[in-house]
């Protein structure tokens, strides 16, 4: 502490009170990962991917201003808040922070493998991925499962479509069966569908022949192991391979077609890595296009449900796959609209598969309609009998929302039975205070008591109580931290913002996006005419910082970066940050290179005022923000020695505190006063 006694520059107070740590540079260079595909394939698909295509096959966006907007598909959100930048290729979550490329998207959106979200591109945008030697240390296998699993699926898929296609056993039980029900050739090759031959291992033997594992085909979950023999899991039954939201098999459905009672008529695919029935929907690679577009989505119960429908022109269908729906399948459909009709069967079972879903449907906020087919009819059944039209005209003019249905059908069964009755009334409320938007309960509390002759106010008395057990229900709930946003915009705001200045220093921050934002090359065609000077900026503020480490390890990250390449006379480009190897890195640079909010056209087009880049006014910016770090810097240290005052015993080491707490904040006042800050006295 001796030189700080001569020396009172800023730079040298701050540099002798916080000390670089370069072990965290180290530290962090070992959580890079080195991909076996070459960075020279890679920088290809990072610059060929769009951003746009790649989210837009699982969110609905919406065009705003220069970005693109929709319902975030990684938290539960009535608002959007889930922006996509297409000039800079990252998406990015004001309500739950996550954040990233096309890449990092399909990482966590679908769990793929660093590796396998890079080969899904690839083969998206048709690259030839060049391979390097580099190979992944001891649990490669452990990271690549996934792929794997997915991989042995495709090669199954084809081998039971051969078997259907191309067989004497296939051709004779499989497609007669396919024959029968009235599919289409061009329909079985659409849906990808099979047939398992009866012998105990045909597809195993194949697939060891073709060099496939043991292990990844029983993590597949596509062989068993019976006394000490290994088993093809599917025998002798039709198949239906279940694709997810980018066209992969990630698991089959499998139909006997044999009347014996001890055998289950359906067999399905066990939860494996790639695979959870309840996250799941049956078509929803083909229907989600149809689905966007006609803003609304058909939920049938079966496989050959979808299959007919949509051989017969109608292709916005999904189907539950014969199990209850679940809130993971209602998120799924919500991504893409919010309007869902339930076609069901006009039997009792039907029925009662209706109403389970529609509470499941209403809390994930979807327009729910109900049509119940007349008795004995499903929906493949009539399609097939009476044709698309008549089905089109059937759901049009006996579709209802959900009040009118769930009232029907309960009240029919209470008859004339008052306690019944009361019965009805609190399970129609029940689901009515599930809807999370006030304005669409109060309005179905209204059509409620129209239609089962209640006071309004005594409906909307036991709404509010329910509402109310729920929220207490819920509030002793641990929850994840990104459901821990309040629904209220403004707390939500206040929340993000406290989450932000415990994560980084907000002063440090601008710092990084003053670097990002002028220091940086540009994508092409996202340069301006604003001359920015990029070198003499980072220049300018790598000389201000050389002896002042920033607090935060990511920061200091790239301010090192940067540091590396001025010393190299290089400047990096922005999307080097964006599509960082350190996902800290991107999250960071992404996080303040996007803001909420844009200038409205409103002001140039209604009112004639023009509102100027604010890169002409990068100097001011500049000079802003880190007078604003030095401040804080100065205030900190202020109070480190004013600390230092209340402990010490000695007089002369009090008195040259204090001396230095004078000279700190005369700095502190000549920066207030050069950038108009008001510092409290």
């Amino acid at each position: 502490m001796e030189t700080l006694e001569y020396q009172y520059d800023l730079n040298a107070c701050c540099a002798a009170t916080f000390l670089f740590d370069s072990a965290r540079f180290s530290q962090r260079a070992l959580l890079i990962f080195e991909p076996m595909i070459s960075q020279r394939s890679v920088s290809l698909i990072m610059e060929t991917a769009s951003i746009t295509e790649v989210v837009g096959e699982y969110v609905k966006l919406k065009k705003r201003g220069a970005n693109y907007l929709g319902l975030c598909p990684f938290h539960n959100e009535k608002t959007p808040s889930f922006t996509v930048s297409a000039a800079k290729g990252f998406y990015h979550c004001f309500g739950c922070g996550k954040g990233g490329n096309a890449v990092n998207f399909l990482m966590e959106h679908d769990h793929f493998s660093y590796p396998e979200a890079l080969r899904h591109l690839a083969e998206k945008y048709h690259i030839e991925i060049e391979e390097t030697k580099t190979e992944k240390p001891e649990d490669r296998a452990e990271e690549n499962l996934k792929e794997s699993i997915l991989i042995a699926n495709g090669f199954a898929q084809n081998f039971y479509a051969e078997t259907l296609l191309n067989t004497e056993e296939g051709i004779a039980i499989g497609i007669s069966y396919f024959k029968e029900r009235g599919f289409r050739e061009d329909t079985l090759k659409k849906f990808q569908l099979g047939f398992s031959p009866n012998a105990e291992a045909a597809f195993y033997k194949e697939a060891i022949a073709k060099g496939y594992n043991e292990e990844i085909l029983a993590a597949a979950g596509l062989i068993t192991e019976k006394d000490g023999r290994k088993k093809d899991f599917f025998r002798e039954r039709v198949l239906f391979p279940i694709h997810n939201f980018s066209g992969k098999v990630i698991g089959f459905g499998g139909r006997t077609l044999k009347s014996d009672k001890n055998i289950p008529k359906y067999k399905n695919s066990a939860q494996t890595a790639v695979y959870d029935k309840s996250k799941s929907l049956y078509g929803i690679f083909f229907a989600k296009n149809t689905i966007r577009k006609l803003d609304e989505c058909i939920l049938v119960e079966g496989y050959t449900d979808v299959i007919s429908l949509s051989q017969a022109g109608i292709e916005n269908v999904v189907s539950s796959s014969g199990t209850s729906l679940t809130t993971e399948q209602a998120k799924l459909i919500k991504r893409l609209t919010n309007n869902i009709v339930l076609l069901y069967d006009g039997d009792q079972a039907g029925l009662k598969a209706a109403l389970r879903g529609i509470d499941i449907l209403l809390e994930e906020d979807l327009n729910v309609r109900v049509v119940a087919l007349p008795e004995p009819e499903d929906p493949d059944s009539f399609v097939k009998t009476n044709g698309a039209a008549a089905l089109r005209e059937y759901i049009t003019k006996n579709v209802s929302d959900f009040i009118l249905f769930k009232t029907k059908l309960l009240l029919r069964d209470a008859g004339s039975d008052p306690f019944k009755k009361a019965e009805v009334i609190k399970d129609i409320v029940a689901s009515i205070s599930i809807i999370p938007d006030a304005i669409k309960r109060s309005v179905f509390l209204k059509e409620c008591s129209n239609l089962l002759s209640i006071d309004e106010n005594v409906l909307i008395s036991e709404t509010n109580k329910l509402t109310r057990s729920r929220f207490s229900r819920e509030a002793n709930v641990p929850r994840r931290d990104a459901e821990l946003i309040s629904p209220n915009p403004e707390i939500a705001q206040e929340q993000r913002k406290a989450d932000t200045q415990n994560t980084y220093d907000i002063q440090e921050r601008d710092i990084i996006r003053l670097l990002l934002e002028y220091g940086t090359t540009k994508k092409e065609g996202e340069q301006t005419s604003i001359l920015i000077p990029a070198a003499e900026i980072v220049q300018a503020i790598v000389q201000d910082f050389k002896d002042i480490p920033l607090e935060n390890a990511t920061c200091n990250l790239i301010l090192h970066e940067f540091t590396e390449a001025l010393n190299k006379n290089a400047m990096p480009e922005e999307m080097h940050f964006i599509n960082h190897t350190d996902k800290s890195v991107s999250e960071l640079a992404i996080d303040v290179l996007l803001s909420p909010y844009e200038i409205s056209h409103n002001w140039l087009d209604k009112h004639g005022i023009a509102v100027a880049d604010k890169r002409f006014y990068y100097r001011q910016d500049i000079k802003s923000s880190m007078s604003r770090f030095k401040l804080k810097r100065l205030k900190k240290m202020e109070g480190e020695y004013l600390e230092r005052i209340k402990t010490s015993q000695d007089e002369k080491e009090i008195a040259k505190n204090q001396s230095f707490i004078k000279r700190l904040r005369a700095m502190r006042m000549d920066l207030a006063k050069d950038t108009g800050t008001v510092i409290p006295g």
